[in-house]
């Protein structure tokens, strides 16, 4: 049996459209949040292991609201819950240990109780992107463990600033 001297065809993704690289005007207005790498942020070969940047996107999505006026501690006291029902990532460039790189984070939109945030993760000056995303979070009642009907006053009308933010 002979070998092919062809080298095989290397398999593309197919293009997502709702990941493409964001321009760097479409930074403005969104809320940035700083990481350092540190040892356990990476694999065994100085590389930041993907669940990382999961994580960093969670915290900067807190901090977010935080910035705002809303405690996750407070939504929880509540019975308010936002679990995430749907992350798309796109790996554009690696990021190594020692790193500092900035996550940047805004919200989307709110349909309903459905809460859509996009995430960019670039270097300090902000000229390579490393990870764009997507993620989908729904208010869920703690003690029902159902989606509620709607978002709780207070948490809505803090959510109206960051879309005012948004629209400056």
């Amino acid at each position: 049996m002979k070998r092919s001297q062809e080298k095989p065809s290397q398999p593309e993704l197919p293009p997502t459209s709702a990941l493409d690289n964001p321009s760097s005007h479409e930074f403005g207005n969104w809320f940035e949040y700083p990481v350092r790498v540190q040892p356990h942020h990476t694999d065994y070969s100085g590389v930041v292991w993907h669940g990382s940047y999961i994580a960093w996107m969670e915290e900067a999505r807190i901090e977010c609201l935080r910035f705002i006026g809303i405690e996750f501690a407070d939504l929880v006291a509540i019975g308010c819950d936002l679990p995430v029902v749907e992350m798309s990532l796109r790996y554009h460039r690696s990021i190594q240990l020692g790193m500092t790189v900035v996550v940047k984070t805004r919200m989307a939109e709110v349909t309903g109780v459905r809460i859509n945030w996009d995430y960019a993760i670039v270097s300090i000056d902000g000229q390579q992107l490393y990870v764009t995303a997507k993620v989908t979070l729904v208010a869920l009642d703690r003690e029902r463990g159902k989606i509620m009907r709607q978002l709780p006053p207070s948490f809505k009308d803090a959510l109206a600033k960051i879309s005012a933010l948004n629209n400056d």
